[in-house]
């Protein structure tokens, strides 16, 4: 790579960015004119073809209960700045089994609401039901009948 390709492509932002990193992405946003900017902080899942041109590296966040991921070109002249929050020593060199875990925690804790919700009722539907029983049972199915 040249140094004028280099120059164009804004140069290498990420030089020891690896999976497992708590990254915050600083990213240019052209609105009406006007550029912004707009952090993406998030868990570096992959890391993909190190510092070539087309390297790219995978940032991922849950958003109001929704995980999103962005790819962001390693050599792009759209990100101002990455800042590492946190590093994390992983033994993956891609962690796309964080996607699963994550589904499975939420499932998890919905089902352990629904446990607490659910006894909730049925103690109370218990503490009624004999109430009920003694009233369906006062006659015998032919008393019923008349």
């Amino acid at each position: 790579m040249t140094a004028a390709t280099k120059a164009k492509s804004g140069g290498a932002k990420i030089s020891d960015l690896k999976p497992g990193d708590t990254v915050r992405v600083w990213q240019k946003i052209e609105e009406k004119g006007k550029t912004r900017l707009q952090a993406f902080e998030g868990l570096v899942l992959a890391r993909k073809h190190g510092n070539e041109p087309g390297g790219t590296f995978t940032v991922r966040k849950v958003a109001s209960g929704v995980g999103v991921e962005k790819i962001f070109p390693v050599h792009s002249p759209m990100i101002d700045r990455v800042e590492l929050v946190k590093r994390a020593r992983m033994r993956r060199a891609k962690l796309y089994f964080i996607r699963e875990k994550v589904a499975r925690e939420s499932r998890r804790q919905l089902r352990r609401q629904r446990m607490v919700t659910g006894a909730d009722i049925d103690v109370n539907a218990a503490a009624e039901a004999p109430v009920e029983a003694v009233a369906a049972d006062a006659g015998t199915p032919e008393e019923n009948k008349q």
